[in-house]
């Protein structure tokens, strides 16, 4: 039997609104942010989901948009964790590569960590939970980065990052045999 994995980008951030690289620093939910979670806590009750489990990046942002989604006790796990920008953490997003080959080893070199690093870390952390038996409908809460790392481990992502991950956007995956597959991104 099939099982729903529902993987949410959180909420716009600070350092969102200001153009800034956000891996693995933090910073707090804009008022936007907020208002875009409680929106997008709305759309998987409308499609008739019902959560067993929840879990979050470590991150505050992250945590903060959970708790604005729904009201289960959740976990936190650092294999949900956004990409490591290095140095470039904090710094102005221009310096950023969106080069989805090029960010396989771009990050390296500001000691951060590759984009393969994130890619494989969401799928052992996404694929163990899914494997739990009472796992039938999760949501994860995580990041624009590793959502797209893991989205691009399942299949090509470039139809799907044409029409954007923004914030508070929610990717549907069916999970059956070890397998993930995108049923659908809720924008």
């Amino acid at each position: 039997m099939e099982k729903t994995l529902v993987l949410m980008r959180h909420g716009e951030t600070l350092f969102n609104a200001l153009h800034k690289i956000q891996g693995w620093c933090d910073s707090p939910l804009t008022q936007r942010g907020i208002e875009q979670a409680k929106a997008a806590g709305k759309k998987p009750r409308e499609r008739g989901f019902r959560f067993d489990h929840a879990y979050s990046s470590t991150s505050e942002r992250c945590c903060d948009t959970l708790e604005l989604v729904c009201d289960l006790p959740y976990t936190r796990l650092k294999g949900l964790k956004e990409n490591n920008y290095g140095l470039l953490e904090g710094e102005s997003d221009f310096l950023a590569e969106n080069d989805p080959v090029r960010c396989e080893t771009y990050y390296l070199q500001f000691g951060g960590e590759s984009s393969n690093t994130t890619r494989d870390r969401m799928v052992v952390t996404l694929t163990e939970l899914m494997e739990k038996e009472d796992h039938q409908c999760v949501l994860a809460v995580s990041h624009g980065g590793a959502c797209f790392n893991f989205l691009r481990a399942i299949q090509d992502p470039s139809e799907e990052l044409k029409k954007g991950f923004g914030n508070g956007c929610l990717f549907v995956y069916g999970y059956e045999a070890g397998r993930f597959a995108l049923r659908e991104v809720i924008r």
